[in-house]
């Protein structure tokens, strides 16, 4: 498989609209992680736009473990403003910390919650492919391929690195690296080739931020 086949040909057969949409959400993605590493609040409203994007267009291709956590995201992002502006003296930067063992606990519990709520959506997912009527919906998970059980994997994964970083935590960069580094491929096979790169440059931009918030003269105990 060439690079026409990976990135050009699935866009193909997308209204423009769609590219337009998945090109700005991307944008605002990477400004989003950007601001992330600077620890700047500004992280938040521009990830509020790249993920509310998210939403509609990973419905629309049948991700909806990874559309729950944009939804997820928007939330949270509203959640994390609120915590990140509180703790901001110049209500634009913020110092961060090591996680705790309590919040290591609630991130195991976030990321087993999460597998079991998204692994549920997903065996109910054709009656949400049959505009909500159970009539001929074949309940089940046998539909799924290895995307999709990515998917739900990486979701769990996201929701606890969201929550992290809502806390401030260093370890959140931990599991925003794992996710992208799965994601890649993951949005190759589902023919979002825009998003795939986004992935790969979140990966590299992942890395930057946890070797900047581990700077012991950053870091708050």
């Amino acid at each position: 498989m060439n690079l026409h086949e990976l990135f050009i040909k699935p866009y193909e057969s997308y209204e423009t609209y769609q590219i337009i949409l998945e090109a700005t959400a991307t944008l605002f993605g990477l400004l989003s992680v950007y601001f992330s590493i600077k620890k700047n609040i500004w992280v938040y409203p521009t990830g509020i736009i790249s993920t509310a994007l998210y939403v509609y267009i990973l419905f629309k291709f049948g991700l909806l473990g990874d559309m729950m956590i944009n939804f997820y995201y928007t939330v949270m992002s509203v959640y994390g403003w609120v915590l990140w502006a509180k703790s901001s003296e110049d209500h634009v930067h913020v110092e961060v910390s090591a996680a705790t063992r309590k919040e290591w606990a609630v991130s195991a519990g976030l990321f087993l919650i999460s597998l079991i709520l998204v692994t549920v959506v997903y065996y109910y997912k054709p009656f949400i492919d049959n505009q909500f009527s159970a009539e001929n919906a074949d309940f089940g998970l046998y539909h799924l391929d290895w995307a999709n059980w990515l998917d739900i994997f990486t979701t769990a994964i996201f929701l606890v690195g969201m929550w992290l970083m809502a806390k401030r935590k260093i370890e959140n960069w931990i599991f925003w690296i794992i996710g992208d580094i799965i994601c890649i491929p993951m949005m190759l096979y589902k023919g979002l080739g825009i998003t795939s790169i986004q992935y790969l440059v979140f990966t590299v931009m992942a890395v930057i931020g946890y070797l900047e918030w581990k700077k012991p003269r950053k870091l708050v105990q």
